[in-house]
């Protein structure tokens, strides 16, 4: 049974920084490409952050690009989101999902998924 779980979301204000955590099991988690997206509450799911499988490539979409960082540790199967410089517009939850498919930060790419945190960004 694959599982992705998700940690390390919360309350946090303006300038502020989070660590997200991704625990995965049940799949060959080096293998992966993996990914973080995010929801806010009204809007579509977006890719936030994605990495390949040995760490080689990172992508990210514009609106986090230079502000958060995505690793991952294949000897621990997890996968880490840095958010640093937070504001209100990252307020959302955030999942993480590993790849079925080949577009990067597309949602339909991604066949199993976390069951997300909640992150809140105050002023």
């Amino acid at each position: 049974q694959v599982q992705l779980v998700v940690s390390g979301g919360g309350s946090v204000q303006t300038g502020g920084s989070l660590r997200l955590y991704c625990s995965v099991s049940g799949l060959i988690f080096r293998t992966f490409r993996m990914a973080w997206f995010r929801q806010a509450p009204g809007k579509e799911r977006e890719g936030g952050a994605a990495i390949t499988p040995t760490s080689v490539y990172t992508y990210y979409a514009a609106s986090v690009r230079g502000r958060f960082t995505v690793s991952r540790d294949n000897t621990r199967n997890t996968l880490y989101l840095q958010m640093n410089s937070l504001n209100s517009e990252d307020t959302a939850m955030y999942y993480c999902a590993a790849a079925a498919g080949n577009e990067i930060l597309q949602p339909q790419s991604y066949k199993y998924w976390g069951q997300g945190t909640q992150v809140t960004v105050s002023s």
